[in-house]
């Protein structure tokens, strides 16, 4: 499947690329160091109308496709992964979830101030004992009268406590596995939701991770989303395009470590020529180019089936695999390229090596996408 890149598709990503260039960039060391949350970014980016680029209009969305989303993500991370994560995460994790399952109302309600800017979204999954084994959640939904009451803590949440709005995931029968998960749409402003943990991370500093907890939380009958007992059919098929995301945020941070090596190996001498002249250089600085285009060709693909409401579960693990292992590996190469000055603070590409290898474990471990990708194969 070839994916073209229309004039106009150039012409937003230039825009992306100026305001990534021009305002993100020159922030993301301090970004990283101080690990604030950019708040004026993200109002940047709402202003600029990147907050809900894959929805409709009708709902204050950009009414663009998903392509288009993803090159977005990888203009976005390429100056800094904790900016691009934070909309990425809202639009794939919180607002594709309530477009692709809500009602008219909900869309409304919640998808409207999503794709705007006025709100931000979280998932809230991931439990102590529910990670790569989503089905064995435990937080519970118990319906009384026409409300559930919702008890359990959710761990690691992106876009944490900033966060208004979240998909949580909860049992509304507890003596089923996957069959008994139902997803909620949560305020942060209903009683009994607080915060605890909040998390010092390796990498993605500006992006804050929180635990939420949830003590008889009680939501109305109406903020279910997609119909009791599907909650993890939504909830993979959100994951399905959350990768998509990851794979585009990955690959951003590659091209960051990439185009930062070869500015310095044409900036360093040794033996009284650039670093960029010898072979041994050329030949790190061409796989680390082939690895990341191929590593977006396999991202396309993937965004190209999402538009067309082809199932991309494999297309999708795929990429966010091939991706994360690809930024892992490049930003290694990148530190390598550096020699000792890579290993400082004081050059990015030891951020970007950070940054990098969270994008193997979240949204599904690297495992966890080779087990997809296989029952995909095997069709079992």
């Amino acid at each position: 499947m070839h994916v073209n890149v229309t004039a106009e598709q150039q012409e937003i990503l230039a825009m992306v690329r100026q305001f990534a260039t021009e305002e993100v960039l020159p922030r993301a060391g301090r970004i990283d160091e101080t690990a604030e949350y950019p708040a004026d970014l993200v109002a940047k980016m709402a202003d600029l109308g990147l907050m809900g680029v894959p929805f409709p209009e009708e709902y204050g969305g950009a009414g663009l496709d998903y392509v288009t989303f993803a090159l977005i993500v990888e203009e976005l991370c390429r100056a800094d992964a904790s900016v691009g994560l934070i909309m990425d995460v809202n639009i794939s994790l919180c607002g594709e979830p309530i477009y692709m399952f809500g009602t008219d109302a909900q869309k409304k309600r919640y998808l409207t101030p999503l794709a705007t800017g006025a709100a931000l979204g979280a998932l809230a999954m991931t439990e102590p004992e529910a990670g790569s084994d989503a089905a064995s959640i435990r937080t519970t939904a118990d319906k009384r009268g026409d409300r559930y009451v919702l008890n359990g803590r959710k761990i690691f949440i992106t876009n944490g406590e900033q966060a208004d709005i979240y998909i949580v995931t909860a049992k509304t029968d507890r003596a089923a596995r996957s069959r008994g998960i139902t997803d909620f749409i949560v305020e942060k402003t209903m009683p009994g939701v607080s915060f605890t943990t909040h998390y010092e991370k390796m990498g993605i500093r500006g992006s804050p991770t929180t635990d939420v907890v949830l003590e008889n939380v009680e939501v109305p009958e109406e903020n279910v989303l997609g119909g009791v007992g599907n909650g993890f059919r939504v909830t993979m098929d959100t994951l399905d395009a959350g990768r998509i995301g990851i794979a585009a945020q990955a690959i951003g941070i590659a091209r960051a470590a990439l185009e930062d090596s070869l500015a310095y190996a044409r900036e360093r001498v040794q033996f009284g020529r650039p670093i960029a002249d010898f072979e041994a250089i050329q030949f790190m600085l061409a796989d680390m180019a082939t690895q990341i285009q191929a590593a977006r060709t396999l991202m396309l693909r993937a965004a190209a089936l999402r538009d067309r409401n082809i199932p991309c579960a494999r297309e999708s693990a795929m990429a966010k695999l091939f991706a994360g292992d690809m930024a892992v590996q490049v930003t290694s190469e990148a530190v390598q390229v550096f020699g000792g000055y890579g290993y400082m603070h004081e050059y990015p590409v030891e951020r970007h090596m950070r940054d990098a290898k969270i994008t193997q474990i979240y949204e599904g471990t690297n495992q966890i996408q080779r087990l997809v990708v296989a029952r995909q194969v095997a069709g079992t």
